[in-house]
């Protein structure tokens, strides 16, 4: 999977359809026609499209959980809960479900992210309101890439 990159603003229509973005969906071109899995964010009010290879991927892990363990099943239902199949009409537009609509607070304007193997879709003034949150961004690319070396040749 192709590292999903760009930041795209779409519009919303009043059945909760938006156009795909064509520069997004040109770095999907070998999965785009399998369609997608949308679901909530789970730290943001925002919503996560998964192209179907990487929901499957995800999917998988979340079936090894033992359900028999209240955590694992109360972590399952919840995250799983919101999810629905979502995949692009013949010119490109994508239903939003209703729910996940209001959830994520989505009016008609939205922006569009690749990041890195999802697609984020924001109501565009949360968004607006999240990049202008004041953040150390050094600190937190050292707390959550300190450890990490770049330098070891692993491209995977």
């Amino acid at each position: 999977m192709t590292s999903l990159i760009g930041e795209y603003e779409c519009k919303v229509d009043a059945k909760g359809r938006f156009m795909f973005p064509v520069q997004l969906r040109k770095q999907l071109e070998d999965v785009f026609e399998k369609g997608f899995v949308i679901n909530r964010n789970l730290h943001q009010k925002c919503l996560v499209l998964y192209p179907i290879q990487e929901w499957n991927k995800l999917n998988k892990k979340l079936s090894k959980l033992n359900r028999l363990i209240k955590a694992n099943d109360v972590f399952v239902r919840k995250f799983t809960g919101g999810a629905t199949s979502a995949d692009a009409d013949n010119t490109g537009r994508v239903l939003l479900p209703k729910a996940l609509v209001e959830y994520a607070d989505i009016k008609a304007d939205i922006k569009v992210l690749g990041s890195n193997n999802v697609i984020e879709i924001w109501d565009k003034k949360l968004y607006e309101q999240f990049l202008s949150q004041d953040l150390n961004i050094e600190k937190l690319a050292e707390d959550v890439l300190g450890n990490l070396n770049f330098n070891d040749g692993d491209d995977e």
